[in-house]
């Protein structure tokens, strides 16, 4: 089992025709290994071509039409990627996940108000992110597949690259992955730690989670309270940013202490307070989670 994506699901790419959504798309297809979860691209005025044999739509509608496309993957530039996703929502697809980076944050807050407005239940995940795999099945975002094996460890990040850098430490320790989702780093995002936490402690096939924080917000605080009246496994944290300073910006949009606010060490606190297993080391995420297992 697994969460959001599994062989089953079945992908259009917006912005298929550029250099990033090529290269990607057809990343993701190889490592389908066969399985038909690549179905349609998107791009304006490029209908009725194909890409690998992946036809190509004007349409998110008109590709959810003909190939029942239920997730979609957006690499659109970012002063059209706030576009593409609420044409996304308004066509109805289940998962939305934007891996564009640089998206005005104006757009971002009206396209989530429209979200809300439209109240469909579509999923979103980033923008600004590194998508999600559920190794051996299906991998949606650009993370490299390779170093990712099925197993029951969950990964839930704001960063990729440490997304990758858990990955690799338990794939050191012979510990595959059920699903690793990177949620993305900007203020104004899709889903949040909380949110993916409630659906691997619902997954009878993950048995531990890895969760990486970073600076800013308050979105780690809150999903380890949730952790700490109601997850029913263990949850190891790292939080990035350790010695930034007040207002000073760590990589991520979303990175940035706020009035003495969302500093590592006030969400590492909260965390340890509740429960959770941390490490301030990044490269003790992964022993720190096999003890947990013994």
């Amino acid at each position: 089992m697994s969460i959001l994506i599994n062989k089953n699901t079945r992908v259009l790419t917006q912005g298929i025709t550029g250099k990033t959504g090529m290269f990607h798309t057809k990343m993701g297809k190889e490592y389908a290994n066969g399985a038909n979860c690549y179905v349609a691209g998107v791009t304006p005025k490029k209908g009725g071509q194909n890409y690998q044999g992946i036809p190509i739509f004007d349409t998110v509608a008109e590709a959810k039409e003909k190939t029942g496309a239920n997730a979609s993957v957006i690499y659109v530039p970012p002063p059209f990627a706030a576009a593409a996703i609420d044409e996304a929502v308004d066509a109805g697809i289940e998962l939305v996940i934007c891996i564009t980076e640089g998206i005005p944050v104006r757009d971002m807050i009206r396209t989530r108000e429209r979200m809300q407005a439209k109240g469909n239940g579509t999923i979103l995940i980033g923008p600004n992110c590194p998508g999600v795999i559920t190794p051996d099945e299906i991998k949606i975002g650009i993370m490299p597949g390779h170093i990712h094996k099925k197993g029951r460890i969950g990964v839930v990040s704001r960063s990729g690259t440490l997304t990758y850098e858990a990955v690799g430490q338990l794939m050191e320790l012979g510990l595959g992955q059920s699903s690793c989702v990177g949620i993305g780093g900007d203020p104004v995002n899709g889903m949040k730690h909380i949110d993916i936490m409630k659906l691997f402690n619902d997954d009878p096939e993950t048995d531990a989670v890895i969760m990486v924080g970073e600076i800013g917000g308050d979105a780690e605080e809150t999903c380890a309270r949730w952790i700490k009246d109601n997850m029913k496994k263990p949850v190891v944290g790292f939080i990035a940013g350790v010695t930034a300073p007040p207002g000073k910006r760590m990589g991520h949009a979303g990175a940035i202490i706020s009035g003495g606010k969302g500093t590592a060490q006030e969400k590492l606190a909260v965390m340890e307070e509740c429960g959770i297993k941390v490490t301030k080391n990044p490269a003790k995420m992964g022993e720190l989670l096999k003890s947990v297992l013994t």
